[in-house]
């Protein structure tokens, strides 16, 4: 497969900690990360050298999670793999999308706002679409779909590397799925991100086929294959609890 995309994506964590969402980011040296109440994404650079494995560290602490996103890079021996997940990067190509930039009254489709957080907590939990932290939804927009008032479907903005979006958190409570909400919202999500002259894209369980197939309906392609990976900090030498 050629990869005609930008480059900007291969480190997509970074980019975004580098620019649109910098207010939301602390760093040590050439290490970086979202804060913690935010997500659990950190970046290194490409070449990433004892320092800058040494730094990560230090600014998220021992026994702490390191989520290298789809970094393809490897930490020293002494932390501890966590997790690994393949999966896929997929852009949008479609000539335009069907449904209204927004929230919009005839769909149900609504914005959701920081008193909504409890509630979309609460979906994810039932659900599990990926990471989601209290501070989530600070990263950009959050659009839902309520029956009888409760919150039934959402997603959002995630990841900004410049020139993009990344659409993430889709997500429908099991009683309410079979419906279309996911496709709306998603449609609604990439009108509001080609208003403002971005593309949209979004990442992928390379397991969830379903999700995969509804991408591809609304205009996605797959770009890249990708692996995602996270790490646990080492801990100080004999300072590991002895829970663990």
């Amino acid at each position: 497969m050629v990869n005609h995309e930008a480059a900007v994506l291969d480190d997509p964590v970074g980019a975004s900690l580098r620019g649109h969402h910098a207010h939301l980011a602390r760093r040590l040296g050439r290490a970086a990360g979202y804060l913690p109440d935010v997500a659990t994404f950190c970046a290194v650079p490409a070449d990433p050298g004892p320092a800058e494995w040494a730094d990560l560290a230090r600014l998220l602490g021992p026994g702490q999670l390191a989520d290298l996103f789809s970094r393809p890079v490897t930490p020293p021996p002494d932390w501890e793999p966590v997790f690994t997940l393949e999966g896929r990067r997929m852009t949008w190509s479609g000539t335009g999308p069907s449904g209204p930039a927004g929230p919009d009254a005839a769909t149900g489709v609504v914005e959701l706002g920081p008193e909504s957080v409890p509630e979309m907590l609460d979906l994810v939990e039932r659900t599990r679409p990926g990471p989601f932290r209290p501070r989530t939804p600070e990263l950009g927009t959050y659009l839902g779909v309520r029956d009888d008032g409760r919150l039934v479907a959402m997603a959002g903005e995630r990841l900004r590397p410049p020139g993009w979006t990344e659409i993430s958190a889709v997500c429908t409570a099991p009683e309410a799925r079979g419906r279309g909400h996911a496709a709306r919202l998603i449609e609604a999500l990439v009108a509001r991100v080609l208003a403002r002259g971005e593309r949209p894209f979004l990442h992928v369980a390379e397991a969830n086929t379903g999700a995969i197939a509804l991408y591809e309906r609304l205009g996605f392609t797959t770009g890249e294959y990708v692996t995602f990976r996270g790490f646990r900090t080492p801990w100080p030498h004999d300072s590991r609890p002895a829970s663990m």
